[in-house]
């Protein structure tokens, strides 16, 4: 089966791993994102996909800014693809694409559709509180995410997993899962199976600015969220006035947290959300808009990471100190 595969980051190069070492099926060319500026100095980096493809021979390697430009899709079809497998590519694609191959394009969606379709999947069910969710091998159509369900298959998301943690695992389970979709699909043995639209939900686009700590929100939403955004877009408060630094802006990165009870012991119940209520743990102990979270690990600008103990000795809080959403 002669196969071009579509896809851009650190996911997607997997689902292109597990495809290379699964003969018969050949990739017979890579569709990614052009290089992008990258870090402090901007320097051009390519994606992982083409970094992959670059170190095991694989061509010809298309990075259009614009994949449905008439010069690139006559690129694409000069392949011949059996089949067009898309991972995270991250461009809408066209009528002549989508048509293009005798299989059509086939796509690894990080979630069991018909829940969480759109860009975060990962992000929305961890900050959801799902126990639950998966990957689904889909027959692509016009809409988003919403064509026929190929195959899917269920992964557990643990109290403790990430967004970073849980992406890994998912990123492993998709490439195994395209491959045996794939292999079916040369066999004929696949019965695509519609989408119940009526019970689909979206996971929009993570913003940089949904990191910033909303502490009237419950302890419970925060933690699945400090999880969730993990490592990007990362979630932050700003440390109190009164221990800003001059010429800082006194932005605190929230590396981790651990939920305290309910009802907090050392609480004194007047404290507003954003208020440290208690030194006496291994973290500065938040009030939130329902229970109080503990900092365990956290960044401040400038400086190194450091665990919850050594913020409280170097930053000297005092019970009563708010935590601030802005500047």
């Amino acid at each position: 089966m002669r196969i071009v595969f579509m896809g851009s980051p650190e996911a997607a190069a997997v689902t292109l791993k597990a495809i290379v070492n699964s003969p018969p099926l050949k990739v017979v060319g890579v569709v990614t994102q052009p290089d992008r500026p990258s870090g402090r100095n901007r320097v051009l980096k390519p994606s992982p996909c083409k970094v992959y493809a670059q170190q095991h021979g694989l061509s010809p390697i298309i990075t259009p800014e614009k994949v449905n430009d008439p010069a690139v899709l006559d690129q694409i079809q000069a392949l011949r693809p059996d089949v067009i497998v898309v991972v995270a590519y991250g461009q809408f694609l066209g009528k002549r694409l989508l048509e293009m191959a005798p299989y059509g394009c086939v796509n690894g969606h990080f979630s069991l559709l018909p829940k969480y379709r759109g860009a975060s999947p990962v992000h929305t069910a961890i900050a959801a509180g799902e126990t639950l969710s998966g990957v689904t091998i889909m027959q692509m159509a016009a809409g988003m995410d919403d064509g026929d369900i190929l195959l899917s298959e269920v992964a557990s998301i643990s109290s403790q997993d990430t967004g970073e943690s849980f992406m890994e695992r998912l990123a492993i389970l998709g490439g195994v899962t395209m491959v045996k979709a794939l292999r079916m699909m040369g066999k004929h043995e696949l019965q695509p199976v519609p989408q119940d639209h009526a019970q689909a939900t979206f996971a929009r686009k993570i913003k940089k600015s949904d990191g910033l700590i909303n502490w009237n929100l419950a302890a419970v939403e925060i933690e699945r969220r400090v999880r969730a955004f993990h490592p990007w877009p990362g979630m932050y408060t700003y440390l109190p006035e009164r221990v800003t630094k001059h010429n800082s802006s006194g932005r605190l990165k929230v590396i981790s947290t651990a939920i305290e009870p309910i009802v907090c012991a050392d609480c004194p119940k007047s404290l507003p959300p954003g208020a440290i209520c208690t030194l006496k743990h291994e973290g500065a102990v938040v009030v939130t808009g329902k229970g109080c979270l503990e900092l365990t690990a956290v960044q401040p600008e400038g400086s190194r990471r450091m665990g919850g103990r050594d913020f409280l000795n170097g930053y000297q809080l005092k019970t009563g100190d708010l935590l601030r959403t802005h500047i």
